[in-house]
């Protein structure tokens, strides 16, 4: 089984500019299909850093004297590089959401397509599943997690069947929760679950929080004329990215100096997010959501004159 075709595979490394002695991070290494092409960039003294937290994405380790594989969520990055003796790093590529090899594993409950338990966790030492979230969730909390990661229609109706089923039979398996739903799938049905199962996977994960931790560390650890390219697949990730690169913040919000100057972190090098090709979509379809942008790190004070 291929494990996950890299998306957006060269724009992405052309877009971090490779020094051959320079050090970089592969913040989403799943299947080392990126972290193969920076090292072919990569000169002898030139060093790569791959995150993941999922125990199976270990397996596809890399086996180079210049690269090091990091066990750990891309939120404790900064930590972890610290541990490895990096202060500062020339480049950062994140390819973000879930990967082909999580959808395509049944037993991980990633997907509606398969019979299993309701995992969905991407560090399976983690406690909190899918299953978890489900019957123990308040109904407010349900409506406003499928309503915001899922952007689910009829989340109010979605969270109130929940919570009247769950008293009637605990949710375990992906078909125990198709089941309860199935009379309230509004729209086309897979479609429909798309978003229900997106959005039940970001809340496991905590991959908004993830994302902003790793955003604000980006900030931080790059190097003057460092290179921040982020892969997005749904507006949520694509809104957060778009957001630091123009102010440095989850917000969105404009922070001024005494002087009025904004404070601008990156010069941002696609001001129009860079899409995959027909052709790339053809071969991997994964890629037809995808939403790439780049930034160039400023100097460290990063304060600029309000256009």
């Amino acid at each position: 089984m291929e494990y996950h075709l890299p998306v957006l595979a060269k724009e992405s490394i052309d877009a971090l500019e490779i020094k051959e002695d320079g050090v970089y991070v592969d913040a989403t290494f799943g299947g080392g299909g990126h972290s193969r092409l920076i090292l072919e960039r990569l000169g002898d003294n030139g060093r790569l850093f791959g995150f993941d937290q999922d125990e199976d994405a270990h397996n596809n380790a890399l086996e180079d004297e210049r690269f090091t594989l990091i066990p750990h969520n891309f939120r404790h990055l900064k930590r972890f590089l610290r541990v490895h003796g990096v202060k500062k790093v020339d480049g950062i590529l994140g390819d973000l959401g879930v990967s082909s090899h999580q959808l395509d594993v049944p037993e991980r409950g990633f997907s509606f397509r398969f019979q299993s338990d309701l995992d969905m966790r991407m560090n399976q030492l983690d406690e909190l599943t899918a299953s978890k979230v489900l019957n123990t969730y308040t109904a407010g909390d349900l409506q406003n997690l499928f309503s915001r990661f899922g952007e689910v229609r009829n989340a109010k109706t979605l969270a109130h069947k929940i919570t009247t089923e769950r008293n009637l039979q605990t949710i375990q398996t992906v078909n125990d929760f198709l089941q309860i739903i199935a009379p309230i799938i509004r729209g086309q049905r897979n479609k429909y679950l798309a978003q229900v199962f997106q959005a039940l996977r970001m809340e496991v994960n905590d991959e908004v929080g993830a994302l902003v931790d790793l955003l604000s560390q980006c900030i931080e650890m790059l190097k003057t004329d460092g290179l921040m390219v982020m892969i997005s697949y749904h507006s949520i990730e694509d809104r957060l990215v778009k957001d630091f690169l123009r102010f440095g913040n989850a917000e969105g919000k404009a922070i001024k100096d005494f002087y009025g100057n904004i404070y601008r972190p990156f010069k941002i090098l696609t001001k129009k997010a860079f899409l995959p090709s027909e052709e790339e979509i053809k071969v991997n379809p994964r890629a037809r959501s995808a939403k790439m942008r780049v930034g160039r790190r400023t100097d460290e004070e990063a304060f600029q004159e309000e256009e």
